[in-house]
């Protein structure tokens, strides 16, 4: 495996609305390259020791792995949940001109 320096973000929001708000400030601030919003996903999951069932909107974002944690800190300013779900995976490979392309159009502070 290899080390892109690229990592993919997985993040949801309450709502698409909500999701088309973080996407904005991370392309407007160069903190991604991309960011795709599925805007409907069932989520299941355990909450303050209940099971919780709500319809969220899906996140997909594409930056440098050194942005990460920009990325965390943009994204838990702008967000409505008291813990966002925010997780980090590795870019081991793709398409090489895309990979270039994400570090031609992100920008750390």
């Amino acid at each position: 495996m290899k080390d892109t320096g690229k990592v993919v973000i997985f993040v949801t929001a309450s709502s698409e609305e909500e999701a088309r708000e973080i996407a904005g400030r991370l392309l407007t601030s160069r903190k991604a390259a991309c960011v795709n919003i599925v805007p409907e996903v069932n989520s299941s999951f355990w909450w303050q020791g209940k099971l919780d069932s709500v319809q969220e909107s899906l996140l997909i974002i594409k930056t440098g792995a050194s942005l990460l944690q920009e990325v965390i800190d943009l994204v838990r300013e702008a967000h409505s949940y008291s813990v966002p779900e925010i997780i980090a995976l590795p870019i081991i490979g793709g398409n090489e001109d895309y990979l270039k392309w994400i570090d031609s159009e992100v920008r750390e502070s």
